[in-house]
């Protein structure tokens, strides 16, 4: 994190752990503002990773699950880079600004991440950097957020993935219970931006925005579930993450195939649960009736909810999902509610049935 950035966000009451806010002292009242309220957020935990260069789009293009050539100045999209065996290494916003390609990824992902996609630099005309102290981010949300940014910035994308270039700014709108963006610029902008939102609306912790990501579904890779899950496993074609038309990327002959020729076994799912602490990525999730060797799901993140319980994303065998009693850790862990996600399973269908 910038430590410009940092100071600034200090002054302003932010609460540290490591380089991520955690709260700005009240937490359970952050928690009930995600619904009700208009609310804004320091994005530092997520890290950037900037792509330039007269290759750059030839480039990312034969590394993500999705078209790069989709990305730009007005439109964003999710994506992901995978193993050679299909399954998720990250997952990642890509915006362009000003002709560079910025990725946005959890910071405890960033630096293999980049290794990664450096190892196939080779002679491609593309420089990749850290970025994440070139562009700070803040996420804004709630029922009155359009009135409010759209006061301080001026226009506002109207669609989920769309971005605009505004005052310096770039603001995309991202997929939410209520109006969501995320917002990237310079340091002096984005602190005229922060204060600007001080006024209208309140500042909460990153566990809240990653509360608001499990509740629009929208899934991401931490280093508990590096390399786990398939996209569609993730549900990430059904959020507009994968592109199964634009060719050749690592992974890609195992993610098309189970596109065309398999059958889905596994799908994330919205659950809920009380639990007395959270359950980190990765915790299994069984039924009364299962040994310990039967892999029947794992939490993908978990998030407490303005009621005191926990709102997760996990990936589940469908079977169980839809016909069993899960618990969460053992048989002798809390029951596992499935919830509704903002988006159907039957879109899965039709889009292959049109492709």
């Amino acid at each position: 994190m910038k430590h410009e950035w940092k100071e600034f966000l200090k002054n302003s009451g932010a609460e540290f752990e490591e380089d991520c806010v955690c709260t700005f002292g009240n937490p359970e009242r952050e928690r009930r503002i995600a619904h009700t309220g208009d609310l804004f957020c320091d994005l530092s935990h997520f890290g950037i990773i900037s792509a330039y260069g007269e290759d750059a789009a030839e480039f990312l293009q034969a590394q993500f699950t999705n078209d790069i050539n989709q990305v730009d100045e007005s439109h964003s999209q999710l994506s992901a880079l995978c193993s050679p065996k299909g399954r998720m290494l990250c997952n990642f916003r890509i915006f362009r600004r000003e002709q560079t390609y910025y990725l946005v990824l959890p910071y405890e992902l960033l630096e293999a991440a980049l290794s990664r996609l450096r190892m196939f630099v080779l002679r491609s005309r593309v420089t990749l950097e850290d970025a994440s102290d070139a562009l700070m981010g803040i996420g804004a949300s709630g029922t009155k957020m359009i009135d409010h940014l759209g006061d301080i910035a001026g226009n506002l994308p109207e669609k989920v993935d769309e971005s605009i270039e505004s005052q310096g700014y770039t603001i995309i709108r991202v997929a939410g219970v209520n109006p969501r963006f995320e917002i990237y610029g310079l340091l002096e902008p984005m602190k005229k931006l922060w204060q600007a939102l001080d006024v209208h609306a309140t500042p909460v912790g990153a566990n809240v925005w990653e509360l608001l990501n499990i509740q629009a579904g929208i899934p991401v890779i931490t280093a508990g579930s590096i390399d786990a899950y398939v996209p569609q496993m993730a549900n990430m074609h059904l959020i507009n993450g994968v592109s199964f038309s634009k060719g050749c990327y690592p992974g890609q002959e195992i993610v098309a195939r189970m596109h065309y020729l398999g059958k889905l076994k596994r799908r994330m799912y919205h659950i809920g649960f009380s639990a007395k602490d959270k359950p980190a990525a990765g915790t299994a999730l069984v039924t009364e009736s299962s040994t310990e060797s039967q892999d029947i799901g794992t939490i993908l993140s978990a998030q407490q909810n303005p009621d005191g319980d926990y709102d997760a994303l996990a990936v589940i065998q469908t079977s169980d999902a839809e016909n069993s009693a899960l618990k969460l850790g053992d048989a002798e862990g809390p029951d596992v509610r499935v919830l509704d996600l903002p988006y159907g399973f039957d879109n899965e269908e039709l889009k292959m049935k049109n492709e």
